[in-house]
């Protein structure tokens, strides 16, 4: 069993470059071992708590502010919040990081040229040549962390790597911590 306190790990980074995947696994290996985690995916978190919210500056912004609120929330009450979302400027992130109490930044990093590779859908493509405005990393900017506590590469890691590098991150930072008293009773 694993012991920790209530944080928030806020994924950050383009679209595609593995924060839902990377966070869902670190969902299920936090799950298994007895915590209390709650996941705001950008893309679901769009569809109910911010419909009607566009993709401007603004709209943005307020994207983020709303997911760190519930973050927030979740966090002070001793749940492992896991928010996996572009939340493109560095600014907003800042904000929430300044407001939230253990708040750890993971980058999940990947370059354009792979994010457009992988795109089944074929937005970057799109978007490359104009066909999509405010496409985050190529029309609209994308702010990437200056310091975040971890940083994870897609195009080189593996999801498990990358799961890997944030618990041992969590691990040092003293939020989770194996349980080994039951060991010794066996």
């Amino acid at each position: 069993m694993v012991k920790h306190q209530g944080f928030t790990l806020w994924f950050t980074g383009l679209s595609g470059a593995g924060k839902s995947t990377i966070s869902g696994m670190l969902e299920q290996r936090l799950r298994a071992a007895g915590a209390k985690v709650e996941v705001l995916d950008g893309d679901v978190v769009r569809t109910h708590l911010s419909k009607g919210l566009g993709f401007g500056k603004e709209d943005r912004d307020e994207n983020v502010r709303r997911i760190g609120f519930v973050c927030e929330l979740l966090s002070r009450h001793g749940v492992i919040s896991i928010a996996a979302a572009i939340s493109p400027y560095r600014a907003i992130r800042e904000e929430l990081r300044a407001r939230i109490p253990n708040f750890v930044e993971v980058y999940v990093e990947c370059p354009i040229e792979v994010l457009a590779e992988r795109d089944v859908k074929g937005l970057y493509k799109k978007a490359l040549v104009g066909e999509i405005p405010h496409f985050t990393g190529v029309s609209d900017p994308y702010e990437p962390p200056l310091a975040p506590e971890v940083t994870v590469n897609s195009s080189k890691e593996t999801p498990e790597q990358s799961v890997e590098l944030i618990w041992a991150t969590l691990e040092r930072l003293g939020l989770v911590s194996f349980d080994r008293s039951a060991l010794s009773h066996q």
